[in-house]
């Protein structure tokens, strides 16, 4: 058994939230003092058998990692992250796949959102949440299926949901019914009691149909955050086609530029699905914007570009 895992570097804490690994967390307390974990370590897990009751193999790597010595790379903030933050757009994976990707990308995902009602019918749901939260992934469920509850009157069993699951980040959404605004910074209210809620802003905006003013946005998001929400997130749909953006895909600018005179960036956690428009904002912002609904496959092409490593953000930090 000891043969299989890794020391250096390490959580026994996170290895021992997920249920197959009970045993394998007892054995971290003969692991020796220099293996003790580092800031920001993570526990990610790369294959396990679930018919047995121990890991095969466990892979334990630092966060943000660099294969090789490179100057002028851009500083990012390390895991557990509060700004540059990667969301991933989590449509459906299954739970070898969500496994897959945090054996390669663990140290670059931060948030996993559950897409729109996928939860609902998603075989080894719980396995596949407990997998992202022993990687040290916040977890939380699409906005869609909170509005699914509060339009059933469900909302009391939304929140034994959130408690079955463990789940901690909470996404507060008005984009497929109508909730007087009110009443929607009212349920922000309710749900901050149990953990950190995100709350979206901009889900009704489609270009040459409806256009919200920016001072609309902006009065949206300060009441919003006021009201207790830890982050807005700027809509932009799985498409990248409204709120933020044009039918196009091309950004709204003079709504981006107008809203970070009042928001700071580190609040909002831009929607950008589209690789264009992930490099706006990190030319915007910088290596440390926060970008969500980013698909699975796209997240090691999406940290290079935070660095300056691919052709379009060769230039962004050099000499700087």
């Amino acid at each position: 058994m000891a043969k299989n895992i890794k020391y250096g570097n390490w959580s026994a804490r996170k290895i021992a939230q997920f249920p197959h690994f009970r045993l394998s967390s007892e054995l971290l307390r003969h692991a020796p003092p220099q293996s003790q974990p580092s800031q920001g370590s993570v526990v990610s897990v790369l294959r396990t058998n679930r018919f047995q009751r121990f890991p095969m193999i466990l892979y334990l790597a630092d966060m943000n990692v660099q294969n090789f010595p490179l100057k002028q790379i851009p500083e990012r903030t390390a895991s557990p992250r509060e700004y540059g933050l990667t969301m991933i757009n989590d449509k459906g994976l299954s739970v070898a796949e969500a496994r897959n990707l945090l054996s390669i990308a663990s140290p670059y995902v931060d948030i996993a959102k559950l897409a729109f009602g996928t939860s609902f019918v998603s075989q080894d749901l719980g396995e596949k949440i407990k997998i992202y939260q022993a990687a040290g992934v916040k977890v939380y469920f699409g906005g869609l299926l909170f509005e699914a509850f509060v339009i059933r009157n469900q909302f009391a069993d939304f929140v034994d949901l959130l408690k079955k699951y463990n789940i901690d980040y909470i996404e507060v959404s008005d984009g497929s019914i109508d909730i007087p605004h009110e009443e929607k910074c009212g349920y922000i209210e309710k749900l901050a009691k149990y953990g950190t809620v995100l709350s979206e802003v901009g889900s009704k905006d489609k270009d040459r149909e409806h256009i919200t003013p920016p001072y609309q946005w902006i009065k949206l998001m300060k009441t919003e955050l006021e009201a207790g929400a830890s982050y807005i997130v700027a809509e932009a749909r799985e498409t990248g086609t409204v709120g933020l953006y044009r039918n196009s895909g091309e950004v709204r600018e003079g709504l981006v530029q107008e809203i970070l005179t009042k928001i700071p960036a580190e609040k909002i956690i831009w929607e950008a699905p589209q690789k264009d428009q992930q490099l706006y904002f990190l030319t915007l912002i910088g290596a440390n914007a926060n970008l969500g609904n980013i698909n699975p496959s796209e997240i090691i092409a999406l940290e290079s570009m935070r660095l300056g490593l691919r052709g379009d953000s060769f230039h962004l930090f050099l000499n700087k």
